[in-house]
């Protein structure tokens, strides 16, 4: 027997949640080609695994990483923990599919989330109109990492109504369908929605289950209108959906009580809506400011209009009701204003010498709304943990990192979350076994979003494969030191090609654009 590759010695987690059993695993091209004990075997290369696992590649449910999958740091990062496939469109905010102005807003409004829009195909420019196929292509054995895109329901509102806070008439809703069917056409892998952004926010139940019904089994990922104590408004919503719709759908970052949330999820199955959702093992978040600290009467997505109401209206007696508020947004991102990242609002701000509100007047209008924050939860401590780990106990999660990789200091969930997962639920905490583990990190979520042949170590199946050391395992980043690497995770393979030898990349960019 003649192989590319071996991987020989370890014990393999299979994806199905079978104990860890001692096997070999070979490749050949991009497919593993047998499991099993393969000691007479041959092959180019050879990975010694012994006293390490051998586990299919992580799928990270929820990334943002639209552009920053292109740099080399971002994918050092990601498989360093095991990461080999993005799920990215995420939130209803993405660069696709749109005409030349609304690939400007969508890149203009989360440019503190998704980063500057990514280069063309042969690095063309990447102004004007931007198709799903087209962004796919451009992810498309580029990059390291495995890349599947979402339909973002705001990008496709805003491309057919502008940003209209009006319901869609029935024009509208045809136009957005044919957004959405061409999108499914060109690969999409499922439809995102992002309620609390514009203008997906001024979307009703009946708009986005319309839009969900040719998803044909593929998800609707909704990040809700409402979390924390109105997680029962946007729970509800979702199950509305669903049952006008028909459609599977998967919840975005679930984070908040868990004594809230784990009732809403089990009635939510009760009422045998097909449910899944994504949590990140950390109590803060990261987001745009505008979003935190603007009220409904400024239309953040008209940019322009925003910054004239900000300079002129007088938004003192809004903010002065956010003084709770302050000091748990730290700023991670803000171009011009470099110097307050980092630093929380009320340090920023007595640096400066005036008032917080008055600070985040001046962030808001100095970046043009590009201002990014990790926000601290009022929960976050010991209760707040215990509802994590209650959360990703729950059968019906997946692994997702919420990763933002935009600004000097970014939320350090983009570079340990998974590894965290790994380290501190499995081995130090026993939340999952290690088979519990590769089941919502990687076989659960490879189902969900329609990769049939991956997140299993199995003949026939797509060698995306990681090689684990169960004993060092671990994140490295904190909200200090976001961008430390993570360890335990040295040898990666992404479609049969090593991606990632003794920790380094091999410079090889074998990734693809996954089409469901």
């Amino acid at each position: 027997m003649s192989f590319d590759v071996v991987i020989s010695g370890g014990r393999v987690l299979d994806g199905t949640g079978a104990p860890p059993y001692r096997a070999d695993v070979a490749v050949s091209g991009d497919r593993i080609a047998a499991v099993g004990r393969l000691s007479s075997a041959e092959a180019a290369a050879v990975i010694d695994a012994t006293g390490r696992f051998v586990a299919p590649g992580f799928v990270d449910c929820h990334a943002h990483g639209e552009a920053a999958v292109f740099d080399p740091a971002v994918q050092r990062a990601a498989l360093r923990q095991g990461v080999t496939t993005f799920v990215l469109g995420q939130d209803g905010l993405s660069f696709a599919p749109g005409s030349a102005g609304t690939v400007a807003y969508a890149s203009r409004y989360f440019a503190a989330v998704n980063g500057p829009l990514p280069p063309r195909e042969g690095g063309a420019p990447p102004e004007g109109p931007l198709s799903v196929g087209e962004l796919l292509a451009s992810y498309d054995r580029a990059v390291a990492l495995n890349t599947a895109y979402l339909l973002p329901h705001g990008t496709i509102r805003y491309d057919v109504m502008g940003p209209a806070a009006g319901p869609a008439s029935s024009g509208d809703l045809a136009a957005m369908l044919r957004h959405v069917e061409r999108g499914l056409a060109e690969g999409a892998a499922g439809l995102s929605s992002g309620l609390e952004y514009l203008p997906g926010r001024y979307a009703d139940a009946a708009e986005l289950a319309a839009l969900c019904r040719p998803l044909g089994g593929l998800p609707y990922v909704t990040h809700m209108r409402a979390y924390g104590a109105g997680a029962g408004v946007g729970m509800a919503e979702v199950v509305d959906i669903a049952a006008r719709s028909g459609a599977a759908v998967h919840v975005s970052h679930l984070h908040g009580p868990a004594d809230v949330l784990l009732p809403l999820v089990g009635d939510a199955l009760a009422r045998d809506v097909d449910l899944s959702f994504d949590t990140y093992p950390y109590l803060r978040g990261n987001t745009i400011l505008a979003m935190v600290v603007l009220p409904p009467s400024v239309p953040a997505a008209d940019t322009g209009r925003a910054l004239e109401l900000i300079a002129a209206a007088d938004l003192d007696e809004w903010w002065g009701a956010l003084g709770d508020t302050w000091p748990r947004l730290t700023v991670s991102h803000a171009p011009g204003m470099e110097w307050t990242e980092g630093m929380t609002v009320p340090a920023a701000a007595g640096r400066a010498g005036v008032t917080p509100a008055e600070l985040c007047r001046r962030l808001l209008v100095e970046t043009r709304l590009e201002a990014g924050v990790v926000s601290a939860r009022p929960d976050e401590g010991p209760a707040g943990e215990e509802s994590v780990r209650r959360m990703l106990r729950h059968p019906s999660h997946t692994g997702g990192s919420d990763g933002i990789y935009v600004g000097g200091h970014p939320h350090p969930r983009g570079f340990g979350a998974f590894a965290r997962f790994l380290g501190r639920h499995v081995r130090e905490l026993g939340d999952w076994t290690w088979e519990q583990a590769v089941v919502h990190l990687a076989s659960h979520p490879a189902r969900r979003f329609g990769f049939g042949d991956r997140g299993l170590v199995r003949a026939g199946c797509a060698a995306d494969l990681v090689v684990i050391d169960p004993a060092t395992v671990g994140d490295r980043a904190t909200y200090a030191e976001p961008r430390a690497l993570a360890t335990g995770v040295d040898d990666v393979l992404v479609s049969g090609v090593p991606v990632l030898a003794g920790g380094e990349l091999t410079k090889a960019t074998p990734g693809r654009a996954l089409r469901p």
